[in-house]
């Protein structure tokens, strides 16, 4: 049903997303003058030869991050002061991951902390033996818990700590799975129109926020909520904002339904209200480099961008959120 693509191929069409995500950005939301962020910096700079390509994020406690970097296949943790410490590295499938659906490389992508220290993530090799959830304990090795279908490509994961429940978007798939957090078989907990692809990647960013699922569609430029019935089936999807070019990765800044959101191929970062018009904060002026993920500590806000088009300087940007 999709055409697996060179890395190349996928350079292309996410430039081509980076033009169009240009195009259609009107000269007042181009401005970022008025940006509600200030202090923009490059905070580290990762080695792209290394395959440091750091497609997600999540927050360690007592500072830095945590990160998966794409291309290398691992999990690593960033310390406050820009150290890296790669905490595993995920095996390399038998026939290299040249059958990862779209893109034809294997790769790591979304990761989440639960509060006992326990990292899950997602690991997308188009092999049925390695693609899924995986999860490393402190200290521990890495297991797969959950095994999702070779044919999708997982990329976006988020924990619901009260239902114990994670939530992974299949951006082939066009799905978001559940999955227990102690493993097990996933569900389809909803395969909406509105998350499939038009041709590329749909379904991708993913979190939980005020008792719904919201998740992004890169294809589509959206950003959709999925409530969460009382039964823990999903409601009906609702279009909360459209017109993002290029949007992966996404995280509310406390402010109602506000979010900051990564746009992938104009390497900008948005400002989406919660009615859903949304403004350019960053760019690549400020050291932005195909953006694949946002995360906010307190006020301070954490970019990091991978640089699969750019191809030079991946890296993490911190920036402060005015309020």
């Amino acid at each position: 049903m999709f055409k697996k693509l060179s890395k190349t191929t996928v350079a292309v069409a996410v430039a081509v997303l980076s033009a169009a995500g240009i195009a259609t950005v009107s000269p007042a939301s181009a401005s970022a003058a008025s940006a509600p962020l200030s202090n923009a910096r490059i905070a580290v700079h990762f080695d792209m030869a290394k395959g440091q390509t750091p497609e997600n994020i999540a927050l360690a406690p007592g500072g830095g991050e945590y990160v998966t970097f794409a291309e290398a296949r691992q999990v690593a943790r960033i310390s406050a002061n820009g150290a890296i410490r790669v905490l595993a590295t995920l095996p390399l499938p038998a026939d290299g991951g040249v059958h990862t659906p779209v893109l034809g490389f294997p790769l790591t992508v979304g990761i989440v902390r639960a509060h006992d220290g326990t990292l899950y993530f997602l690991y997308a090799t188009g092999t049925a033996d390695l693609t899924g959830v995986w999860r490393l304990r402190p200290g521990g090795v890495p297991q797969r818990i959950a095994a999702l279908p070779a044919t999708g490509l997982p990329n976006g994961l988020a924990l619901d700590a009260r239902s114990g429940t994670l939530y992974v978007t299949d951006s082939v798939l066009g799905t978001v799975w559940s999955v227990p957090v102690t493993g097990g078989t996933p569900t389809a907990w909803s395969n909406a129109p509105e998350l499939a692809s038009t041709g590329f990647l749909g379904a991708n960013g993913l979190k939980i926020h005020d008792g719904a699922v919201w998740a992004t569609n890169l294809d589509k430029g959206t950003v959709l909520r999925i409530p969460i019935l009382p039964d823990g089936r999903a409601g009906s999807v609702q279009t909360r904002a459209t017109g993002l070019s290029g949007i992966d990765d996404f995280a509310f800044t406390g402010r109602g339904d506000q979010l900051l959101a990564a746009l992938n191929g104009p390497s900008e970062v948005a400002l989406v209200q919660s009615d859903g018009s949304h403004s350019i904060v960053l760019t690549a002026a400020d050291g932005l480099r195909n953006p694949t993920s946002v995360a906010l500590r307190g006020d301070t806000v954490y970019v990091d961008s991978a640089a699969y088009v750019t191809a030079t300087d991946p890296n993490l940007v911190v920036a402060h959120l005015n309020r």
